[in-house]
């Protein structure tokens, strides 16, 4: 070969291999940082593994970011940690597009669209020990979680932290209550983040069984208000086996990072792989209609195992219960005695004349139902153990299957059928989970004996095991237990004071409320700022439906004569709207029988409004000051609009284009009358009807603390004679 020959070769050569040097390099680089954009492109997610081997990403949202790079990974007990030495050593990318239908919702048809990134992470320095993170990125935000495969050096572990960060952009408007432990029934705070150390003692308020976190936090799900118009939620998504998460908060930094609920000896979370964490969600957007019709977090919990899920039915109810908290003359206990026992004849007890829930009261309840067409009463306090329920930290504390002496369970049960009404149970744990546990399936059998299919289940208290809290692990599967327990014996769960929900009603559909937010009981209780409600539906509601119990007609509480200057802070017309702002598939009119038949009119749409939905319309929002919803009847040809303010009047804009074009409706309009208010004339109002169409634009005013409540259906020729074209 001639000198020029092997000249050109060596050539060729240096070619090939600086071109390979380079694909590799190039390749090293892409292998350490992923991008993925949402399917209609407006939100994009970069991971990549920063310097030390650390886990980072960014979320962005039309090209404004929402997120800034922020660390990943989780601090271990006894081991190495998951937070740096990780290089990425495998990447999937898939889509996915596809509709599921809820056993109750919202919607009738959900789509589930996104777009799915998985990283395989290793630590060389341990072993080749590795974990996978998983991010879903859909039209309206980003899910992640952590995946802990089964491998020869990860078997056991128990986490001391989680330290996943969200580095806002910004120092944005949020609304927030302290983190804590054992509660979720603080009053929202709104402020800047940087103003969050300045408020949160004042924000802290006493509350029973409360556990206020040291380090400066936040609850989720967290709602934001960016200064250039962004709106971000955070929070949590498939909440099984592991802890609760808060947002601990540095304001100077506007950085939030999770923070795990302990156990009684300071763990965090005790893990067996193969296993995942939950998932951590931002939804985000640049309207607020958008955060509330988003259907993130539903879409990722799994789909429900049941195979048979006919008998879970949405239900409106009324109850023995308001009486407990106004009237002054019902209590949850039979005797006078303040020291009781299970083994105690409750017979022998002194009567303290009061006791709300007996046979002769039960069936006064039984007969408003069914003739006004509820599907069930509650009635709490028929079971013996309420003399000294609360603040002992007593595990003994009720039975679940004893009446007290003048509550006749069978004779209820054959009335309320006669009638056809179910009757709700009520089981007050006052926090001993182990005292419930142990007889859980007593308990669902005596329901099942008894005609009951659903049951009020309630927390209030200090847990048991002692040391425990709330939200944490041992209780989060606690709640999970009870649930599907419950659906062996065919019988659907409401719970009150347990964690927070995170879309679990999808896969454990007989979980079908939850209260574990400060719902109306506060409202005798020192109130509820007119506001709250136009911040829950953007908070707690975000992890599924809620039994607020509205429907209070008499918000003067003086009206009982007990003292009591307390009162409801909204007018009669916004109780009404709650039945379609504030979502869920179990519906309570919670006020006293006798206040409703003082405004009959106004109790119609209550009677008439519906609890399961086809389709669901946001038609205008602001975090805190107000909601607008129209929804179509699951089934039926029926849709009704509510409409809230907060402590301002406002014209709420209500269009009419859901509705089938080319026909006409008879709207029924229940408004505040123009001297309403909800320190004022709260029970003044207007009910109105009219013809509307698809085409119908109405400009309602709202009073201060008010709201309008609309029912629609289509009218025959001769209901709409007469009736002004609106």
């Amino acid at each position: 070969m001639n000198f020029q020959s092997k000249k050109a070769l060596l050539k060729v050569s240096l070619s090939k291999t600086v071109a390979l040097c380079l694909f590799v390099c190039a390749n090293a680089l892409w292998v350490q940082a992923q991008e993925i954009t949402s399917p209609d492109k407006n939100l994009s997610l970069k991971f990549e593994v920063k310097e030390g081997g650390i886990p980072s990403y960014q979320l962005s949202y039309k090209q404004k970011p929402v997120i800034k790079p922020s660390s990943l990974g989780l601090e271990l007990q006894n081991l190495p940690s998951f937070l740096d030495g990780f290089t990425i050593t495998n990447t999937v990318q898939s889509s996915v597009d596809d509709i599921w239908n809820p056993v109750l919702g919202e919607e009738k048809t959900i789509r589930n669209n996104y777009n799915e990134l998985v990283v395989t992470l290793s630590q060389a320095k341990n072993n080749n020990r590795y974990i996978r993170i998983r991010f879903r990125l859909f039209n309206d935000g980003l899910g992640f979680r952590y995946e802990f495969p089964k491998q020869n050096d990860l078997n056991y572990f128990v986490i001391k932290e989680e330290r996943s960060e969200f580095n806002l952009a910004g120092n944005h408007k949020i609304f927030w209550i302290p983190g804590d432990y054992d509660t979720n029934e603080y009053a929202y705070t709104t402020s800047k983040i940087s103003e969050i150390p300045s408020l949160m003692k004042k924000a802290t308020i006493d509350i029973n069984s409360q556990w206020p976190i040291k380090e400066l936090s936040v609850q989720t799900p967290s709602m934001m208000k960016s200064d250039d118009g962004l709106y971000i939620n955070i929070h949590e998504a498939g909440l099984i086996n592991y802890p609760a998460m808060y947002l601990e908060v540095d304001a100077a930094t506007n950085k939030m990072r999770s923070h795990l609920a302990p156990d009684a000896v300071g763990n965090k979370g005790y893990i067996q792989t193969d296993a995942q964490s939950p998932w951590r969600t931002i939804v985000v957007s640049d309207k607020a209609t958008e955060i509330l019709a988003s259907k993130l977090i539903l879409n990722l919990n799994d789909p429900t195992s049941y195979k048979d899920v006919s008998w879970i039915k949405p239900v409106k109810y009324i109850g023995i219960w308001w009486e407990y908290f106004v009237a002054g003359k019902s209590t949850w206990a039979f005797g006078k005695e303040n020291n009781v026992k299970l083994t105690d004849d409750f017979s022998k007890l002194t009567p303290n004349g009061k006791h709300g829930a007996t046979t002769e009261r039960a069936k006064e309840y039984i007969d408003f139902s069914s003739k006004n067409g509820f599907d069930a009463i509650l009635i709490e306090g028929w079971n013996i153990g309420w003399e000294d329920w609360i603040n002992n930290w007593k595990e003994e504390v009720f039975d679940y299957v004893t009446a007290y002496p003048d509550f006749d369970v069978k004779a209820v049960h054959a009335y309320a059928a006669s009638k056809g009404v179910k009757i709700i149970m009520h089981h007050e744990t006052s926090g001993s989970a182990t005292n419930y546990e142990r007889r859980l399936d007593r308990a669902f059998q005596f329901m099942n004996d008894n005609g009951y299919d659903a049951v009020k289940t309630g927390y209030v208290g200090k847990i048991i095991p002692r040391g425990e809290h709330h939200d944490g692990q041992w209780m989060v599967n606690h709640y999970i237990n009870v649930a599907k327990r419950a659906a062996d014996y065919k019988i659907m769960i409401d719970s009150h004071e347990a964690v927070r929900p995170t879309g679990l009603n999808r896969t454990f559909p007989n979980w079908i409320a939850q209260e574990s937010a400060r719902g109306t009981e506060f409202e005798s209780m020192g109130g509820l700022n007119p506001d709250h409600t136009t911040i829950l539906p953007f908070t707690r509601l975000m992890g599924g439906p809620m039994d607020f119990t509205p429907g209070i007609f008499q918000t003067d509480l003086s009206y009982y004569g007990t003292g009591s200057s307390q009162r409801v802070n909204t007018t009669l017309v916004k109780q009404l709207a709650y039945y379609v702002t504030m979502y869920s598939p179990l519906q309570m009119a919670a006020d006293i029988p006798g206040n409703y038949e003082r405004f009959p009119d106004a109790f119609q749409f209550i009677k008439d409004v519906a609890v399961d939905w086809d389709n669901s319309y946001i038609l205008e929002a602001e975090p805190g000051d107000y909601i607008t919803i129209a929804r179509k009847a699951k089934g039926k040809e029926a849709w009704f609009i509510g409409g809230i303010t907060d402590e301002n009047a406002r014209t709420a804009n209500i269009t009419f284009d859901y509705l089938p074009a080319g026909k006409k409706f008879i709207a029924t309009i229940y408004a505040d009358a123009k001297e309403a208010n909800w320190k004022e004339k709260p029970q003044s109002y207007t009910v109105t009807k009219v013809v509307v169409t698809s085409k119908t634009i109405l400009k309602q005013y709202l009073a201060p603390g008010g709201g309008v409540a609309i029912s629609i259906k289509e009218g025959t020729p001769t209901e709409l004679k007469g009736l002004k074209k609106l």
